[in-house]
């Protein structure tokens, strides 16, 4: 079961261009029976792998924009610790309505910008990101394309990272829902670019939420095992792999729009059986 939760986060995660790790704590919780805390730092772990393989495996064709990056990964790093303290401090019922209203917001932002920018559906992050043509706003990019760090812009990227860091310890999301559009916001990058870009933030604060997780909780040996986990992270990788293969071929606004439909009645789902069944 594991292995197949894991192959589902890492697809998802290739798949869509933003907010596909969500779907990791309630496969967790409904499928595998584990507790919102076990789910949130499994999920971290999940997450982390998977983002990395893409990353590593797609860093010639993916357009990574390294200082605003550095910016989000550096605070995300310093909020995730904090998010998760506190997810060891608050009840689980607590976790699991927040967990659920971010959810819904996420499915709702997937569904509204398939609607919207149905073209955009295609770029995801297991795809070939290497077209980089931008226009945009606030942090103007040089002659040579890169960053002009302002501190408006500064200010923006350190905020956004900090959020994204205190959440994703808080609730195992990888971010990508808070990278995406935040860069988009903020900058003149092209969709390409804040995929891209986003993959590897997703990877630097998973990461760290995951290490914050066994520092504040018990040896993982002692709630699942280090080959449950295994498996978690091997098909996480598997799946991330499919979705590079896959992406080309069925990625489009109707897959989003599943996704942001599949997304919403897990949520709903996770929200009824832990809070009103039990």
């Amino acid at each position: 079961m594991f292995l197949l939760i894991g192959i589902i986060i890492g697809l998802v995660l290739g798949l869509t261009g933003s907010g596909g790790s969500v779907f990791a704590v309630p496969l967790l919780v409904l499928l595998a029976g584990v507790s919102m805390h076990q789910a949130v730092g499994l999920s971290l772990a999940a997450v982390a792998a998977s983002a990395l393989f893409g990353t590593l495996r797609l860093r010639s064709k993916q357009p990574v924009l390294w200082l605003p990056a550095m910016l989000l990964g550096v605070s995300g790093m310093v909020a995730a610790p904090a998010g998760q303290w506190a997810a060891t401090r608050l009840p689980e019922v607590v976790l699991l309505v927040l967990f659920a209203v971010i959810a819904i917001l996420i499915a709702w932002r997937m569904w509204l910008s398939a609607s919207r920018q149905p073209e955009q559906a295609a770029i995801t992050r297991a795809s070939d990101l290497r077209e980089t043509t931008s226009n945009g706003v606030l942090c103007r990019l040089s002659p040579t394309g890169q960053f002009q760090l302002k501190p408006r812009c500064m200010g923006g990227l350190l905020v956004g990272g900090l959020g994204i860091g205190l959440l994703s310890g808080l609730l195992g999301v990888g971010g990508g829902f808070v990278i995406v559009p935040l860069l988009l916001f903020l900058s003149q990058v092209t969709m390409q670019q804040a995929v891209g870009t986003s993959l590897v933030v997703i990877s630097v604060i998973s990461t760290t939420g995951f290490i914050s997780y066994l520092l504040f909780n018990q040896p993982i040996e002692d709630v699942l095992s280090y080959t449950h986990m295994a498996y978690l992270i091997a098909g996480g990788i598997a799946g991330m792999f499919l979705g590079q293969i896959l992406t080309k071929k069925i990625a489009d606004d109707r897959l989003q729009k599943g996704f942001a439909i599949a997304l919403l009645l897990t949520a709903l789902t996770l929200l009824t059986t832990r809070l009103f069944m039990e």
